[in-house]
């Protein structure tokens, strides 16, 4: 017999809290049944309206704290109540620092069963707003009126906004700009109920060194009215802007971008740096949204990865060359990999932007790339690694620890999948010598770590 649930619907309860999941909500426990509830932190004590039970764990609604961490803020977002884009703006920017270095610490002793590794503390911002370079928003008809804004949490219902104060201020007005032509002009937002209507997202993007703007208007139908209106009035108010791009996406998916772009004015690309690189950003080019952060995180890469210029190194899951180029500049030879083949001619055209001639890239699954390139004599010094969420494929791990590098430098968005993979790593005869976590997206749940591992006969 499975043991009774503790509380019913609508109970109000007295209780502590004790962690944060991933979305920002406080977690408490009733005899062993656990509670989320959005609003609370760890160390506060309140009351809880019981909303909503299941088999394992139920949702709670805060009404009343009678004791407050003393990290708690007051949220300066007048809709972060309702966004789901920032889980933590009640947490104090101190207080985001120590949990997400918490976080890491946890993972890598809970799921990587390493109790003795020190995890330094966080690298934050000084100023952890507006530092965003890219928004995505999109756009919609409601109540009436045109709607410009994120989701509201865990919905596909808009709220309404007139500027994120997460985002460069520089492309929170031009989407603003965006915003009253198309509801002068009347042009029809989407409605993705009914797969009609015309304007689905408007995405901006700028060069945080070089101040360029990139506007990407990304519509259901080819046809883009007052396309003259558009580029005359948004070039004139703004001129830093360098490039007007439409994308047209006639599908009913959630996937933003569709498969066909075309510049409407201007260049194809936009301009930016990170450190001494410069990188040409596309429309589709990923590129880090923090870029101020990205070059904290990458410098640790760099340092851990212990270069001298004699080395060989190959970097998986290279994107368009960001870590590849910055490692270039002081290794012997760099091999990038990446499964995107945009990515890769991207990741060739800024190797050529930088003058850098000593970094091949080449498109494919790095679990069969790498092994090949073995097969061809090749024998890194140095192996860089920066997975997506999922972290490394088991193939690849199987690989590194057949290559047997020097040095394994370890990039994760994800503490869960990056001590799962260190778990494989370290008893293959590898060390953790530092482990350092980097605040890439302030406000929000997400958190960087940079790892570098020691071949232990060396």
């Amino acid at each position: 017999m499975p043991e009774p649930i503790p509380v019913e619907k609508n109970d109000q309860i007295d209780v502590t809290f004790s962690d944060l999941t991933q979305d920002g909500s406080g977690v408490t426990k009733v005899d062993g049944y656990t509670l989320f509830v959005p609003g609370a932190l760890p160390g506060e004590k309140g009351t809880i309206q019981v909303l909503k039970t299941k088999k394992g764990y139920g949702y709670g609604r805060l009404i009343q704290l009678t004791q407050q961490s003393e990290e708690r803020a007051n949220p300066p977002c007048p809709i972060y109540d309702q966004c789901g884009g920032c889980a933590i703006q009640h947490l104090s920017a101190q207080g985001q620092l120590d949990h997400k270095q918490e976080v890491v610490k946890d993972a890598l002793e809970r799921i990587g069963g390493f109790s003795n590794v020190e995890i330094n503390t966080t690298l934050g911002m000084d100023e952890p707003w507006n530092y965003r370079n890219k928004i995505q928003v999109p756009v919609a008809w409601q109540d009436g009126r045109f709607a410009f804004g994120f989701y509201k949490k865990h919905s596909h219902e808009i709220v309404n906004m007139d500027h994120c104060i997460i985002t460069d201020p520089v492309i929170d007005d031009i989407v603003q700009t965006v915003r009253r032509i198309a509801e002068e002009k009347g042009i029809a937002p989407y409605d993705e109920s009914k797969n009609r209507g015309i304007l689905r997202h408007v995405m901006a993007r700028v060069g945080k060194k070089t101040g360029e703007v990139m506007v990407v208007l990304i519509t259901r139908t080819e046809d883009l009215p007052f396309r003259k209106n558009f580029i005359k009035e948004l070039t004139e108010k703004h001129p830093e802007i360098k490039s007007i791009v439409q994308n047209i996406n006639p599908k009913r998916t959630n996937a933003i971008l569709g498969e066909k772009t075309k510049t409407l004015w201007g260049r194809d690309v936009i301009y930016d740096q990170i450190g001494d690189v410069a990188f040409a950003i596309s429309a589709r080019s990923f590129f880090q949204v923090n870029p101020v952060q990205t070059e904290v995180l990458y410098g640790k890469a760099l340092d851990y990865a212990g270069l001298t210029g004699e080395e060989t190194v190959i970097d998986a899951y290279c994107g368009i060359g960001t870590i590849s180029l910055f490692l270039a500049k002081r290794a012997k030879k760099v091999y990038g990999v990446e499964i995107v083949p945009e990515a890769i001619e991207d990741a060739r055209k800024n190797a050529e932007l930088n003058h850098i001639t000593n970094a091949y890239f080449e498109a494919g699954k790095a679990e069969d790339v790498i092994p090949n390139w073995r097969n061809q004599g090749i024998e890194p010094d140095v192996i860089v690694v920066d997975p997506p969420r999922k972290g490394c494929e088991a193939s690849l791990i199987k690989t590194m620890i057949t290559m047997r590098p020097k040095r394994i430098v370890y990039v994760s968005c994800n503490p869960a999948t990056l001590a799962r993979d260190l778990k494989l790593l370290v008893p293959s005869g590898y060390e953790i010598k530092k482990v350092q976590p980097v605040d890439m997206f302030p406000q929000t749940m997400h958190i960087e770590t940079v790892v570098g591992l020691q071949r232990m006969d060396m």
